[in-house]
């Protein structure tokens, strides 16, 4: 993107958000709006690769906490009239007649040097000629053992990665690009816009600051080409349900050398059979006849590795959770969480003659109105008043 993009394009409207939107609406907007218009999704639709192209240029901005607020300043001051009357040309700064370089004008806040704006322009350079590639998502469905466990998997992954036969460079194997002559290498080329003067990506090398001369066939001078690519990746144990891994370096090629994107896993855990899982702590229902929970007993409990035991006081009753110390799913700084037993009393549906008679028995030397005797107390209590 050129400077006067700050000045003239809405990157909060090309996304469809508010200025004071979130980190995460700005990436769930971004995300919406890539899967639609990918030139994956939309073959051969030049307005779609057009719009697909805007959208990620303004994510590249607003995804970038000091980016944004360089957009927004500029924004801000431009909106304010800071420069008698803003647009292109911004007629009437100061009423001079000098012709005022925009990068000299905003160089520190782009993160240049403050005198003369070589810094600037030097940074323009580097990034003119090395494009870095856009960030790409996959999906990862685990078992919940390898997630617990942690795995090594490959991934199949589709998009624009470097040419086989160039290598990347864009130019026939055994040729070399040559130095631009319009821009001199410099991948960008100066205007004047009344007032202020721009730096633009050179037309003719598209601001790479290099010329092909005799283009690869393959790729036809992009150095990147379409195709399904496998990248091997370790996940690491503990992993959760709807976690979003950041693989850096393993999205879609840079153009002329520039840095790769980067690749995004959303990780799907299946359910387990018996375990659930709170964080870093596992969860398991552990089911116990009435006699157990009335007597108490010891337990024999299934932990993702070896069993263990675990006492039941007598009197215990249906709810009670008992914590199981460095049983639970894998930290990622090290150890483990807890396993949450929780004892639910089951209640017989059917008795023998012998049970019924037992209970029966039990039934008579109980005193159910004694439990209950806070009820009928506060229903008292609300007549009377």
């Amino acid at each position: 993107m050129s400077q006067r993009d700050y000045f003239e394009k809405d990157y909060y409207a090309v996304l469809g958000v508010t200025k004071d939107a979130s980190q995460a609406d700005i990436s769930k907007a971004y995300r919406k709006l890539a899967r639609d218009l990918h030139p994956d999704s939309r073959p051969n639709d030049a307005e779609a690769e057009s719009r697909f192209k805007e959208v990620s240029e303004a994510y590249s901005v607003l995804s970038n906490a000091e980016k944004r607020k360089e957009y927004d300043q500029v924004r801000d001051m431009v909106g304010a009239g800071a420069f008698g009357g803003g647009g292109p040309g911004f007629g009437g700064f100061g009423g001079g007649a000098q012709n005022i370089n925009i990068e000299d004008l905003f160089g520190g806040l782009f993160g240049a040097g403050t005198q003369g704006g070589g810094s600037f322009t030097s940074s323009r350079r580097a990034a003119s000629t090395a494009r870095r590639g856009r960030d790409v998502e996959t999906d990862l469905r685990l078992s919940f053992n390898d997630a617990m466990a942690g795995v090594t998997t490959t991934l199949r992954v589709a998009g624009r990665a470097a040419c086989t036969v160039c290598g990347g460079s864009g130019a026939q194997p055994g040729t070399v690009p040559v130095t631009c002559p319009t821009c001199g290498g410099a991948g960008v080329t100066s205007s004047n816009q009344g007032l202020f003067s721009f730096s633009e990506p050179c037309t003719t090398c598209g601001g790479s600051g290099r010329k092909i001369t005799d283009p690869c066939t393959n790729c036809r001078g992009s150095g990147v080409e379409t195709r399904t690519r496998d990248v091997r990746t370790r996940i690491p144990a503990g992993v959760r349900n709807g976690a979003r891994i950041r693989l850096k370096g393993k999205g879609e090629a840079g153009a002329f050398g520039g840095p790769p994107g980067d690749l995004f896993v959303n990780v799907h855990v299946e359910p387990h059979e018996l375990f659930g899982q709170r964080g870093d702590n596992l969860t398991l229902r552990m089911p116990v006849t009435f006699g157990e929970a009335a007597l108490g007993t010891k337990l024999t409990i299934p932990t993702l590795s070896e069993p263990v035991t675990l006492k039941v006081p007598a009197g215990t009753e249906s709810g009670k959770t008992f914590r199981v110390k460095g049983k639970g799913a894998p930290r990622s700084g090290g150890g483990r969480g807890d396993l949450l037993v929780t004892v639910d009393v089951a209640v017989p549906r059917k008795l023998t003659k012998t049970q019924r008679k037992l209970l029966e028995d039990f039934a008579a030397t109980d005193d159910p109105s004694a439990l209950r005797a806070h009820l009928d107390r506060v229903a008292a209590n609300g007549q009377e008043g």
